[in-house]
């Protein structure tokens, strides 16, 4: 063998051993890649270095504030305090029909309206249908805002006392979108409440006294389907009165830790601002307190409708819920949760 094989062989072994691969082409898939199906593939996924799917930001957000809001409505529809709420308002229509059908069983008239609400009681004898507008007239003072004040003020407070609030803020939520959820929760229940005292007035006047033409506070007469739509436009607008009161107690339970504190701060600051606004000589002030104009809804039953003093109530009731829904997303961003 001569010195030029020799000295050949190791390199020819070697380049034997590893034979050049040349490099695939842009865009062509390479051999490892090559051997894979392509059902397999489309199993795998995209390849390691492509540029992967950029998820949608808001379908994700959207259902998790959905997911959120639902869970806080089951969270307030849940407790035994709002279901007695619900049935001490169910039961005032109750009490109020019995009492007209006890008071004119023998042809007499109903007493004691003094002029300071809704000419809505000398009617229900009539109709039973205006059972749904006295009983509106008689909670709406007291007992709509009461129940409104116990669940706004509930709101944070409660979560707090019981030492929710602090596993709500570990769960991707934010701040604000929770608070938004359970403003959302207490405006639902305005709804709720409200429409509880209707439902509950139309079941017991229409069973305890006659039904037929609605003749209105103005005089003039319409068909009972005219007179149900209104009375749900009504409902609507007694609903509309207490999101000023909502936001007013979501603040309010944004400032302290226990919820029976909060509960009790609304009611008690309802209570004031009802007596300010019964007294004739802080007439000044009145205007600007959010149950001033609570009984425009009866302007509703005129023909025409006198719309003045419902705009009014319902930018009165705007005004409540821009400043104290700020002042309470404004506190609850920056307390320091503790519990």
């Amino acid at each position: 063998m001569s010195q030029a094989e020799t000295s050949a062989g190791p390199a020819d072994a070697q380049g034997a051993a590893a034979p050049q691969v040349p490099a695939p082409a842009a865009g062509s898939p390479g051999p490892r890649e090559a051997a894979v199906p392509a059902g397999e593939k489309a199993a795998r996924g995209p390849a390691a270095g492509a540029a992967a799917p950029v998820p949608a930001g808001r379908a994700p957000r959207a259902a998790w504030s959905l997911g959120l809001f639902r869970s806080e409505l089951v969270t307030v529809f849940r407790r035994a305090r709002t279901m007695a709420l619900l049935g001490v308002l169910a039961g005032v229509p109750l009490l109020v029909g019995i009492a007209i059908r006890i008071e004119t069983r023998d042809g007499g008239s109903v007493a004691g309206n003094d002029g300071g609400g809704p000419a809505f009681l000398e009617q229900v004898s009539n109709n039973g249908l205006f059972l749904a507008f006295a009983s509106l007239a008689a909670t709406l003072p007291f007992f709509l805002p009461m129940a409104i004040g116990v669940v706004g003020g509930d709101a944070v407070a409660g979560e707090a006392a019981t030492g929710t609030l602090r596993y709500l803020l570990v769960a991707p939520a934010g701040r604000t979108r929770l608070l938004l959820a359970k403003y959302a929760s207490v405006l639902v229940f305005c709804v709720a409440a409200t429409l509880t005292v209707v439902l509950s007035a139309v079941i017991v006047g229409f069973s305890l006294f006659p039904v037929g033409d609605v003749t209105l506070l103005s005089g003039d007469t319409v068909s009972l389907s005219d007179g149900i739509l209104r009375g749900l436009l009504i409902a609507l607008l007694v609903a509309a009165s207490l999101i000023g009161l909502a936001a007013l107690g979501l603040f309010i339970s944004t400032l302290t830790d226990s919820g029976i504190g909060a509960m009790a701060a609304t009611v008690g600051l309802l209570i004031t601002v009802q007596i300010v606004n019964s007294i004739p000589q802080l007439h000044v002030l009145q205007p600007y307190l959010f149950p001033h104009y609570w009984l425009s809804f009866a302007d509703v039953m005129r023909a025409p409708v006198i719309w003045t003093g419902i705009l009014k109530n319902l930018a009165l009731q705007a005004l409540y819920a821009a400043v104290f829904g700020s002042a309470a997303w404004a506190r609850f961003t920056t307390r320091d949760i503790t519990a």
